[in-house]
């Protein structure tokens, strides 16, 4: 069954529905849904959907010429291949269909390995006569560095050519979730911190079954998809595959300063890290966080920011797996379960949880649901005021959710809870404390998330004032 990506959909139908000639580029790293996406596209249109090899040129022509000559095309009553690309790709032109003649080719980057002068022989048949047809042609792949740095730079002969570029991210919260619509709000966050937004990884879960029985079933049974997929797409996208483990290991235990990381992965030299760091960052595996109030300048520093894995799934499998590969190798499921993963997994969802709160914030911002529309959102980490006792200090500290309008200057404080206990008013008193020194000049709001609900006085609180704002588990989630 295909869940969600109707954004995804919806612009393909916009751009199916033109009249003019459309060269569409779609990519998004590994397992995040490309293929099954278009596929989806394509039910109850005519078209053509060629996926790539891996093979040299002349077998991936030879493939090509079969997969669209059996379209009844008029060549096909003469030839059973293309002599070359370009009558090859010329062809789509010639498909018998009414309206758009659709051409999706798959994992596009491994035809350009096999032949660099493709994207040469697409330009100029774009610019004569694609581009005044009524054709549609899909170029999707997952190689991002490729696409970005190769596909669609300024040095490449399809530069300015696409009339679509469409980055497929992984799926929120509110799409993932429909995976496992019978279960409870925890467990649906749960589940979201361990497998994350990509559908393939959801597809492992069985949705009948219970959260407890997933893991042990479909992550840390041998022989289960989910049990390798971390070292298969490591070793599928990367050299020095136990370096790269030894640095996602370090993040997702909680490292995020390079210093830091190199350390704990024990390489000495920063700028090496970094770049490895880097090659991590194009594979959509991990990010650079900055603070919400951080200036260009910071952001071109190499040194600062905070690293951390953007893939729930990889820092499941770092904190849990990887560092019990021996007993789970020997099958000892129930005890790494037992003892390893159920007393520290609903402290590892609680940074998921600030998450899927900052999505949860954009979509009331969609509706018109705030006091005001902010610019820019994220974490708040540095020097300010916090509560010490009954007086303020200033200290290090950091801040859920910050979000920020420019003019009249308005800020919206998140603090997210996720807890076994309700939100007390101490959690608020401390919550209201910090950037004490802005509230002369800026209007505060305060939004208040917590899966355990709120003692008494926050409630009081909230309804004596027009500026707080409670959310619980069941407003979040459903």
């Amino acid at each position: 069954m295909f869940i969600g990506r109707e954004s995804e959909l919806q612009f393909l139908e916009d751009r199916y529905n033109r009249t003019d000639g459309q060269l569409i580029v779609l990519y998004g790293r590994r397992r995040i849904g490309k293929t099954e996406t278009l596929r989806k596209f394509c039910e109850g249109k005519s078209h053509v959907f060629y996926s790539c090899k891996e093979c040299d040129d002349r077998l991936q022509l030879k493939s090509f010429s079969e997969k669209i000559l059996k379209e009844n095309l008029p060549a096909g009553k003469y030839i059973t291949e293309f002599s070359d690309w370009e009558k090859a790709l010329a062809s789509v032109t010639e498909l018998p269909y009414n309206g758009k003649k659709l051409l999706i080719i798959d994992e596009f980057p491994y035809m350009c390995k096999g032949n660099q002068g493709i994207p040469s022989i697409l330009q100029a048949l774009w610019d004569e006569v694609l581009k005044n047809s009524n054709v549609m042609i899909i170029l999707c792949g997952s190689s991002m560095s490729f696409i970005e740095k190769e596909l669609l730079s300024e040095k490449n002969p399809l530069y300015g050519r696409a009339t679509g570029i469409y980055r497929m991210r992984e799926m929120s919260f509110k799409e993932a979730s429909l995976f496992f619509p019978d279960y409870s709000p925890k467990d649906k966050i749960l589940a979201y911190a361990i497998l994350g937004g990509i559908p393939h990884y959801l597809n492992q879960f069985n949705p009948s079954v219970s959260l407890e029985d997933n893991i042990k079933q479909n992550i840390l049974a041998k022989g289960c998809i989910l049990y390798s997929e971390v070292e298969f797409l490591l070793k599928q996208e990367l050299r020095e595959t136990a370096l790269y483990n030894s640095l996602i290991e370090a993040v997702a235990l909680g490292s995020t300063k390079l210093n830091e990381i190199s350390q704990k992965s024990l390489m000495e030299d920063t700028s090496k890290t970094s770049v490895y760091l880097r090659n991590l960052i194009e594979l959509g595996i991990i990010e650079r966080e900055f603070s919400v109030n951080a200036g260009t300048k910071e952001k071109a520093n190499t040194n600062r920011g905070l690293y951390r894995l953007t893939d729930n799934y990889f820092r499941f499998w770092y904190a849990f797996v990887f560092p019990n590969h021996t007993e789970l190798e020997l099958n000892d499921v129930e005890g790494i379960y037992q003892y390893a993963i159920a007393p520290k997994l609903h402290e590892f969802a609680s940074l998921t949880f600030e998450d899927v709160c900052r999505e949860y914030l954009r979509n009331l911002q969609k509706e018109g649901r705030l006091p005001f529309r902010f610019t820019r959102m994220g974490r708040w980490f540095g020097k300010t005021t916090v509560r010490d006792a009954d007086s303020v200090k200033v200290a290090e500290t950091e801040i859920d959710i910050v979000a920020v309008s420019e003019s009249p200057k308005s800020l919206l404080i998140g603090e997210c809870k996720f807890k076994g206990h309700p939100f007390t008013y101490s959690d608020f008193l401390d919550t209201f404390a910090k950037l004490t020194p802005q509230k002369a000049d800026n209007k505060f709001y305060y939004a208040l998330f917590s899966e355990s609900g709120f003692d008494e006085k926050v409630i009081q609180t909230a309804q004596a004032e027009k500026n707080i704002y409670l959310f619980s588990l069941d407003d979040i989630v459903n």
